[in-house]
């Protein structure tokens, strides 16, 4: 089942929300593509957080660290 409308997988919980929301959006192109949704969930929050760590200007300011 895709996520939207913050409906986001349980493990998404705790994440900053810049975060979550580019996770959810790399698991719905994965389930999309695979069906899987553990593995969508999986490669959704792993790939978001190399996103993050390759273009870091795209952390909303105020939910960067200081």
């Amino acid at each position: 089942m895709p996520w939207h409308n913050g409906n986001y997988p349980p493990s998404y919980k705790n994440q900053p929300k810049y975060l979550r929301d580019k996770a959810v959006e790399i698991a719905n192109e994965v389930l999309k593509s695979t069906g899987n949704e553990g593995e969508a969930i999986a490669t959704g929050i792993k790939h978001a957080r190399l996103y993050f760590e390759e273009y870091p200007e795209e952390i909303p300011v105020s939910e960067s660290e200081h």
